[in-house]
């Protein structure tokens, strides 16, 4: 079982003139924090509120979270639920307060909270923590200048797998793979297909060299990836779409190509899966 991350109280204002160690500190304390508004929805008797891709609790974490990150570092904001204030700040927080509310509505665990930050289109802090997996809570997170990876508040050596899709590396793709397994399986090859509900995780799982590559195929949006992607960054790792062109950041809410499926990891293990037929996991539901 992973260390468990310690929820720790936020200060109500933390310096913040600089996107530093303590700036990712402070953000991770806040995100352990509305984790556990997370978990205890997830745990209620009679289940999650909500329905299909909705959950009241994404909303009441977004509002905190808006508020507290906005207190540590006054900037541009764009989340999924609480919406988007661009003014051109040179700073911009990029949040998904549960990614993977579909299959969280349904009990399962491995939903996360993302939280990234760019600096003008580029990500230079990443905050993914999934507070109920099979394993434990897992936090991995990153700032510009910090060396490597913090995972459960530990230093961790970056490293982005390398090597390609060979046999016993992981990739990470949906829960609905659960219901394909023969394609998956397959599409992976020879590499294992591993399910993992949040498509911010699975790139965070990838950066922290648990796996090979992250597959999405649902159409992302920049609050599903940014926290991923800076991650990613830290370790060598790269985002692509199905074209195999380079994602960045047109603006904090629009990518600089379009997306349909999306790739992250080791960019041959990467450029590699782009090749191969996903589409046939389309043809009775979207994974």
């Amino acid at each position: 079982m992973r260390p468990r991350p310690s929820p720790s109280s936020l200060a109500a204002s933390v310096p913040a003139s600089r996107v530093d160690r303590a700036l990712l500190e402070a953000v991770i304390a806040l995100v352990l924090e509305t984790g556990q508004l997370i978990v205890a929805e997830l745990l209620r008797p009679e289940g999650p509120r909500g329905a299909g891709d909705k959950a009241e609790i994404d909303v009441e974490v977004e509002v905190m979270l808006r508020q507290g990150l906005t207190q540590l570092l006054a900037c541009d904001f764009v989340g999924e639920e609480t919406g988007v204030l661009l003014a051109d700040h040179r700073y911009c927080w990029v949040v998904d307060p549960n990614d993977g509310t579909r299959d969280f509505l349904q009990g399962h665990p491995g939903s996360a909270i993302s939280v990234g930050l760019l600096d003008g289109c580029v990500p230079v802090l990443g905050v993914v923590y999934a507070p109920r997996t099979d394993d434990g809570p897992d936090c991995i997170a990153w700032v510009q200048g910090l060396p490597s990876l913090l995972r459960n508040g530990a230093l961790t050596a970056p490293r982005v797998g390398a090597g390609g899709l060979e046999e016993g590396a992981q990739v990470f793709v949906s829960l609905a793979a659960r219901a394909r397994p023969t394609e998956n399986a397959a599409l992976c090859a020879p590499a294992t297909f591993h399910p993992i509900p949040s498509i911010a995780y699975r790139l965070a799982r990838v950066a922290a060299g648990d796996g090979i590559a992250a597959v999405s195929l649902y159409a992302v949006s920049p609050h599903d990836v940014v926290a991923g992607h800076a991650l990613l960054r830290a370790c060598g790792g790269g985002l692509w779409n199905e074209q195999g062109q380079a994602l960045g950041y047109a603006t904090p809410a629009v990518f600089n190509q379009p997306v349909r499926f999306c790739f992250g990891g080791e960019e041959r293990a990467c450029r590699e899966l782009m090749k191969r037929p996903w589409q046939i996991l389309l043809r009775d539901h979207v994974e």
